[in-house]
């Protein structure tokens, strides 16, 4: 009666070890696979702060991976440019001034806002006027829009 109990007893923690394991397989192998990118989804505003509303006035929408996609006109170059400058949107202004401008204050936002490869960025440049903003811009073409 003894060995009977016992090879009960062995069989059982045998059935839930196995049927542990099981369950453990099978909830691996339905486990949703991970991304083969790292998703890049940016939107870019032009604004003129100040004004009788702070709203943007241009929007548009950009997404890097898998393809280059979105509302910017050029998201392919936007894309590219992106990619070559690292991520690091200061590094896309221009520091030479293609037309000379006037000194009047009419301030121009750009934002750029949402995750590139993986990772929450924001960034905000504000500059004199429209005409500085598009001496910084003119090479490019992330930020021309």
């Amino acid at each position: 009666m003894r060995t009977n109990l016992r090879f009960a007893c062995t069989a059982a923690a045998a059935v839930s070890v196995v049927g542990a394991t099981l369950a453990a397989a099978s909830a691996t192998a339905t486990a949703a696979p991970a991304s083969l990118y790292a998703p890049s989804a940016l939107v870019l505003t032009v604004s003129y702060p100040g004004g009788s509303t702070d709203t943007a006035a241009r929007a548009v929408t950009l997404s890097c991976a898998p393809g280059a996609t979105g509302t910017h006109p050029s998201p392919a170059a936007a894309c590219a440019e992106l990619r070559a400058a690292d991520g690091r949107l200061d590094t896309l202004l221009s520091t030479t001034s293609g037309r000379a401008c006037t000194q009047v204050w009419s301030p121009v936002t750009v934002t750029v806002d949402g995750v590139w490869q993986g990772t929450r960025t924001s960034w905000k440049h504000t500059f004199a006027n429209s005409c500085e903003m598009a001496n910084a811009v003119e090479r490019s073409s992330l930020l021309s829009f």
